[in-house]
């Protein structure tokens, strides 16, 4: 069994795009449009998870209701820094700012993490963790 992708519904799909593709750094893999909605598939290559933006033709004007049961994607970055600097010149903003965690696995060994979160054009939390 391989995972293949995650699908979320988006209002806007050229701020999505601009946020997944330009701000993150992923890649188009593949668009499909269906007799409903556009389906595009985003990842670093096709064999890869890929992330499906899904947009609806009859898409609410209000958006997409973020329940509670869907956390985060993350996505690890080299340079937290890079990011920062990329959040202000896009015009993003933080949900939490670069901060420094702490991480004990099982065996007691600690990993320092730096980790930020940043939202989506759709209120999608997303994690980036420096590795």
């Amino acid at each position: 069994m391989k995972f293949l992708h995650s699908m979320i519904r988006v209002k806007n799909i050229e701020e999505s795009l601009r946020f997944y593709i330009d701000f993150l750094g992923l890649k188009l893999i593949k668009k499909n449009s269906l007799e409903d909605c556009d389906l595009y598939f985003l990842g670093e290559s096709a064999s890869d998870c890929q992330i499906e933006l899904t947009y609806n033709y009859d898409t609410p004007k209000e958006g997409y209701k973020n329940g509670n049961v869907f956390g985060h994607f993350a996505f690890q970055t080299n340079d937290m820094q890079k990011i920062t600097e990329k959040v202000e010149k896009m015009g993003y903003e933080f949900l939490y700012k670069p901060f420094n965690l702490e991480l004990k696995d099982s065996n007691g060994n600690i990993q320092f993490l730096c980790v930020a979160f940043i939202k989506d054009p759709d209120g999608n939390e997303i994690e980036l963790i420096q590795s």
